[in-house]
């Protein structure tokens, strides 16, 4: 039972991860319709621009928290506007074209600039140690990434259900014909839309820092996986991708303690199961597929 409650802390953490990218991965692929095959780069340069911040200006982990999503978002929106934008009238194919060979250029320069075997990266202070729940200790940082990114993903339900913008990006994210049907302008919303989804995937590199070994190829299998979120959650919603993001770390915690190195092919287990029993995932509408 002891171990059962460390597994779960521990899926529960690495969902927080999963969680906070796969919801920006899904808020893109709604808005503009484009498998951003870069996200997991994106995850990549967050956790990269953490170390350093760190290293070079001394910025810590809290400030980190702020800066590199904000810096991740203005990043964001400049690919979106050089590269994405001229590719999304055409066929899907093309932009997915797009995002895998700029992810083989960020991770390129990653690894020219800082080589491949990794950068350090400390637990953030008053987070190094370990934490009593009944007669189990779990790490206080699993926990906290846990508590951090459930409250994240709830702040943006909050924005995007409760708020006049919110409910703008979110129409033009799950229902975009509909929403320009009732006049409202989706193009506008798309720079901004997919600046926000890169500093998601941002946001979740910095809390991944302390906690996953900092390589230019930390994104190369993460990005796999959060395909398999977003299908298993259901392509474009929102709420499907936060779901299956704390569903599938749970899965690949359990695995690993108890499945060894079939750990991975139960989410690829669990995605197949999705689909067959509903096709357009768990949350997801029959006409995304």
């Amino acid at each position: 039972m002891d171990a059962f409650l460390q597994y779960t802390v521990q899926g529960l953490a690495a969902g927080g991860f999963y969680a906070l990218a796969a919801l920006g991965l899904a808020v893109i692929f709604g808005a503009l319709g484009v498998v951003n095959f870069a996200h997991g780069s994106f995850y990549m340069l967050g956790a990269v621009a953490s170390a350093v911040l760190l290293d070079v200006l001394g910025i810590q982990f809290w400030a980190a928290l702020v800066i590199v999503p904000i810096l991740m978002f203005i990043f964001g929106i400049i690919i979106e506007l050089l590269l994405v934008q001229w590719l999304l009238k055409l066929d899907i194919l093309y932009n997915f074209l797009l995002t895998f060979g700029l992810s083989l250029v960020l991770v390129d320069l990653v690894k020219r600039q800082y080589g491949v075997s990794g950068l350090p990266y400390e637990l953030p202070a008053g987070l190094g140690g370990l934490l009593q729940i009944g007669s189990v200790e779990v790490p206080s940082y699993q926990l906290f990434v846990f508590l951090f990114a459930l409250a994240v993903c709830l702040v943006v339900w909050f924005v995007l259900s409760k708020t006049r913008v919110g409910m703008i990006v979110r129409a033009a994210t799950e229902e975009p014909e509909r929403a320009r049907a009732l006049g409202i302008n989706v193009s506008a919303w798309v720079t901004p839309v997919f600046g926000f989804g890169v500093a998601l995937a941002g946001l979740a590199g910095v809390l991944a820092a302390p906690f996953r070994a900092i390589t230019a190829t930390m994104g190369t299998n993460f990005i796999i996986i959060l395909f398999a979120i977003v299908v298993i959650g259901g392509l474009g919603s929102v709420l499907g991708a936060v779901v299956a993001g704390f569903l599938v770390g749970l899965v690949e915690a359990y695995g690993q303690g108890y499945a060894g190195t079939f750990s991975q092919v139960l989410i690829f287990v669990l995605m197949a199961v999705v689909i067959a029993v509903r096709p357009a995932g768990l949350f997801g509408r029959k006409e995304a597929v």
